[in-house]
């Protein structure tokens, strides 16, 4: 997830927890640790945006899962139409509006209404499950 800081610097984090939840209207939602160091950022901000990040940059994924790493200066992105840093080489980046924030114990749960939408057809996805990152086995076919 990126956004811009209280000081209109731009931030990453890396979440576990993303879903969709509406498709009229498009909405998603993220939860995020209450003790991560950019979660006033997340607060204040008002916006977010979505970087699913493609099975190669796997380093970027566990750089910004580190406490305390999130200004993003050195890692190619652009700002997309809400100002959000957009990660280069993502397979896809999805900007939102946060809608609304709900309590999730020691998390705090973002509702995002989806504004944009962008993706490229080619690469694997970065997944992390059980702890470690994998890769999609192959479709062995008929």
């Amino acid at each position: 997830m990126t956004t811009l800081d209280r000081q209109s610097r731009p931030i990453a984090v890396t979440v576990n927890s993303f879903n969709s939840v509406s498709l009229e209207p498009p909405l998603v939602l993220f939860s995020l640790a209450r003790s991560a160091s950019s979660f006033e950022d997340f607060v204040a901000a008002g916006r977010f945006a979505v970087n699913v990040l493609a099975a190669d940059q796997q380093a970027l994924s566990a750089m910004y899962a580190r406490p305390g790493v999130s200004r993003i200066e050195m890692t190619p992105h652009r700002p997309g139409c809400l100002g959000c840093p957009l990660i280069a080489g993502a397979l896809a980046h999805l900007e939102c509006r946060t809608l609304s924030m709900h309590d999730g114990g020691d998390h705090l749960i973002f509702i995002g209404e989806v504004q944009s939408i962008s993706s490229r057809r080619d690469g694997a996805p970065l997944l992390y499950y059980r702890g470690r990152y994998g890769q999609v086995a192959p479709n062995p076919g008929p």
